[in-house]
């Protein structure tokens, strides 16, 4: 099978396009054949050996897939061969076969295709698992969602639209600010215009948001911090900025805020339970019309370094996917 491969920790811009052999599943887990993957911002870390999970050299990079399945462990009972589902991976997406384990293979609706499914797992689940189950964001709340026009940040809007919230969306410019509107943002702030903190708590009638949704990390986590009202809820999610902040524990507990730290890939192993309550909740909002899955970028397998390149240098919005 064709794959794009990592053979060494020095970036994206190494990866090698390559035949290597199909994988066989254990008894555990699922043979995908792949039609499309998505790109995330880890995939930009796990090829320089800076991602939480480091496969042994050398690897397909590629956290998230769409296809059919291919075939199954001896002990797999939640799907067949022929079905057509979207999973979560340890890695190996950016293949024509990919492996994934059983409880990480969900269904997807005969009408919902492949380039969009697999823009699906990651963002929106963490997303929808982070919102609703660790940050229990309510209707009528205030909701800031930073890096709102990227791939977890638009789903954030989406989400916490459908879940009775008002959102606030930070982004980069007009043009990505328009999307956050149309993906159901009540108000826009253009992050490099400065005054964030003033800005929100402006919007807020000087109280500040309950919620904040931070992939980005660097000084717009200052400045959430000091714009979430009294008794808050930060969510931790990601560094995108590549600057992870220091928290002040004096401001935490002055104001009553709750910082909480969020790797959603955990909960594969510590409650996949809640992650599969969870997609059942995502998808039938998805098939009801509620969520709009947006890819902005398409790529071939073989352009995956432009693939890449776009993602990083921020040029896209919503989601990067590769089909094959």
């Amino acid at each position: 099978m064709k794959a794009a491969v990592c053979t060494s920790l020095e970036g994206y811009e190494n990866l090698e396009i390559l035949d290597i052999d199909i994988p066989s599943p254990n008894e555990d887990q699922v043979l995908i054949r792949v039609h499309a993957s998505a790109l995330n911002f880890a995939d930009s870390l796990i090829v320089k050996g800076k991602y939480q999970v480091k496969p042994p050299l050398p690897f397909s990079p590629g956290l998230e897939c769409a296809g059919v399945v291919e075939a199954v462990g001896a002990t797999v009972t939640t799907c067949k061969v022929g079905d057509r589902v979207m999973a979560v991976l340890d890695w190996g997406g950016f293949a024509e076969y990919a492996l994934a384990k059983a409880h990480d293979v969900y269904p997807i609706a005969d009408n919902l295709d492949f380039k969009t499914a697999a823009a699906i797992p990651v963002a929106y689940g963490t997303s929808h698992h982070g919102l609703r189950m660790k940050a229990n964001l309510k209707a009528g709340e205030t909701l800031v969602v930073h890096g709102a026009a990227g791939g977890v940040g638009l789903t954030a809007v989406e989400i916490g639209k459908r879940i009775g919230a008002t959102v606030i969306a930070s982004a980069g410019g007009a043009e990505k600010l328009a999307i956050c509107k149309d993906h159901g943002a009540d108000h826009l702030i253009d992050y490099r215009d400065g005054n964030v903190r003033e800005k929100i708590k402006e919007l807020t009638g000087g109280l500040g948001s309950h919620v904040a949704y931070d992939p980005v990390g660097g000084d717009l986590f200052t400045e959430t911090l000091r714009s979430t009202r009294q008794d808050g809820r930060i969510l931790v999610v990601g560094f995108a900025s590549g600057d992870i902040p220091q928290i002040p524990a004096n401001i935490m507990m002055v104001k009553n805020i709750t910082c909480i730290g969020y790797h959603w890939g955990a909960y594969r192993t510590l409650d996949p339970d809640s992650l599969r309550a969870s997609f059942a909740e995502l998808m039938g909002w998805i098939e009801e019309g509620s969520l709009k899955p947006h890819v902005s970028m398409t790529f071939a397998l073989d352009d995956i370094k432009e693939a890449y390149h776009a993602l990083i240098s921020r040029k896209s919005t919503g989601k990067v996917v590769v089909t094959l």
